[in-house]
């Protein structure tokens, strides 16, 4: 589906930068049951369209899903609107539908940027609602939100905190990592030896949107060491590979 023609998105649902490449179906989701995280009446109450298939839409997008396909630890460097999440989600749905893994994992650092959220009712899937809700919205682009829902609740995909994941052995599991750039050197260094026997972890983040202090994110330093290992693949993408509105391309190096 092609976006609207005077260029304008009007929102999840309606036009997804990666779209266009899909044979996607609708249905609607009708759950009475109380929604698990990152889901609420409004998901519903309308058509969930979603994809069977994504194709990469530029070089750097097709490298990424190909070092996924081939290596146990990828991690993808890039500015946002690149596809970085999206794509990992996609590898991470097709890994799990074709038996690959029997879960998918996904974790990401719980930091607010530049606003306090304060105290956040609910278990551990309500409290960490507000930053995955990306996560959710790419899963229910590939599965629908019914799907992500029983997913949830069963533990097929499983929603890991940061803060929970020392200790922990992560096997026949796709991992994907958001936003690494707010995460430590160490922080990282702990999350990547988590990998356990036949998973994949994918790492995403945008260095130059840390809300760290830029010497404290260590996700620069983590891919620099790891680039040359074999087994690790390092992504970069660029402002080109952007495929949210075109506006974002042109602002991203005037706010660089």
């Amino acid at each position: 589906m092609a976006p609207p023609p005077d260029g304008h998105g009007t929102g999840y649902g309606t036009w997804h930068p990666l779209d266009g490449d899909g044979c996607g179906k609708s249905r609607r989701g009708a759950g009475r049951s109380r929604a698990p995280a990152g889901f609420g009446p409004a998901d519903d109450a309308r058509d969930q369209s979603y994809l069977k298939t994504v194709k990469p839409r530029t070089a750097n997008q097709e490298a990424l899903m190909a070092a996924i396909d081939a290596h146990p630890l990828t991690i993808a460097v890039g500015p946002a609107g690149t596809g970085k999440t999206y794509l990992a989600v996609t590898k991470a749905v097709e890994a799990l539908t074709a038996g690959r893994v029997g879960r998918v994992v996904i974790t990401r650092p719980v930091v607010e940027a530049g606003e306090s959220l304060g105290f956040l009712p609910g278990d551990i899937n309500d409290k960490m609602d507000p930053w995955m809700r990306p996560i959710y919205d790419a899963l229910a682009d590939r599965v629908g939100a019914r799907q992500v829902r029983q997913m949830v609740k069963d533990g097929t995909v499983e929603v890991a905190p940061l803060a929970y994941m020392r200790g922990r052995t992560l096997s026949r599991s796709f991992v994907v990592v958001d936003e690494a750039q707010n995460m430590t050197y160490p922080q990282i260094k702990m999350l990547l030896t988590r990998l356990g026997w036949h998973s994949t972890m994918v790492v995403t983040g945008d260095p130059d949107q840390t809300d760290l202090l830029p010497e404290l994110s260590g996700l620069t330093e983590a891919a620099r060491r790891l680039e040359a290992l074999d087994g690790v693949a390092v992504v970069h993408l660029t402002t080109a590979d952007i495929v949210r509105h075109p506006l974002v391309a042109a602002m991203m190096p005037l706010l660089a």
